[in-house]
């Protein structure tokens, strides 16, 4: 499926359905799913369910869902580690930021393309 380009990719296919993914895990406000265009081997997102424009942007009232967030990337880089022995954890801001809400990318092995920040 081709994707219209969009600011924020998670809210206009993720979340609204327009779009199939392979679950990792999810609470109540975090999802983690296989990338839908993997720049990785091994490349899972992290997203919080609410709109958050970036790690700039998180307020004070915000902590517990950044907690949230942090315990899912935590969870799925441990299992990465146990499965592969290495894991990196990325966010972008500003213009390498291509989707602007929040989220981070969780990987490991070879890359199989070309990154253009995402």
């Amino acid at each position: 499926m081709a994707y219209e380009p969009t600011d924020d990719f998670y809210c206009d296919f993720v979340f609204s359905g327009k779009v199939e993914i392979d679950r990792v895990f999810e609470t109540e406000n975090v999802l983690a799913y296989h990338h839908t265009r993997p720049f990785w081997e091994t490349h899972v997102v992290v997203v919080p369910k609410r709109h958050v424009a970036s790690v700039q942007t998180i307020l004070p009232d915000n902590a517990d869902l950044l907690i949230e967030i942090i315990s899912v990337v935590n969870k799925v880089a441990a299992e990465i580690v146990t499965k592969t022995g290495a894991a990196r954890v990325i966010t972008n801001l500003g213009e390498y930021q291509e989707s602007k809400h929040l989220h981070f990318h969780v990987c490991s092995g070879k890359q199989t393309r070309a990154d253009n920040a995402t």
